[in-house]
């Protein structure tokens, strides 16, 4: 029996996985590259610059997939990405998924119940910040093309910061 033909392009639930990869880490590359030369501590600077290093590796290797992405372009020219609404998302939905981990894990019937609580307030937080980088076109999520194409521009221009 023979398997059937895959595709010339990546699977929209990896195409999907791989967007918030690359935003995530976008994100942090900045953030990385920014609060370097603030930093007085040499054992905290080398700490920085092991993550930029492997940050900018796995940005640069992630979107060499990019072009296999299903109907998707990248000719944009990027500016920076509004870090600061980009961050506080990704923290939003890594404190979901923590939250939502941790109740797995707890057999406290009280400190269940506070965990339960934390979680709803993270997806309402999580709500909240979306719901402004969508309206403020920071966030297309109903546009792959441009989410994908956003995510490019906004990956290169942190690879280019000194």
């Amino acid at each position: 029996m023979s398997l059937p033909k895959v595709p010339q392009h990546l699977a929209w639930h990896e195409t999907l996985e791989l967007h918030e990869l690359v935003s995530l880490q976008t994100g942090q590359l900045i953030a990385c590259k920014q609060k370097l030369p603030t930093l007085a501590d040499e054992g905290l600077q080398t700490l920085f610059r092991a993550a930029i290093q492997t940050l900018e590796q796995n940005l640069n290797e992630l979107l060499a997939y990019y072009p296999e992405a299903p109907a998707a372009s990248r000719n944009k020219n990027a500016e920076l990405p509004v870090l600061e609404a980009g961050q506080l998302l990704a923290f939003a939905k890594t404190a979901v998924r923590s939250y939502a981990c941790a109740l797995t894990e707890t057999a406290t019937p009280r400190l269940r119940a506070t965990f339960v609580k934390h979680l709803l307030r993270a997806v309402e937080f999580h709500a909240k910040v979306f719901n402004r980088m969508y309206a403020d076109g920071a966030y297309p999520a109903y546009d792959l093309k441009e989410l994908l194409e956003n995510d490019a521009a906004n990956a290169r221009a942190a690879l280019s910061l000194e």
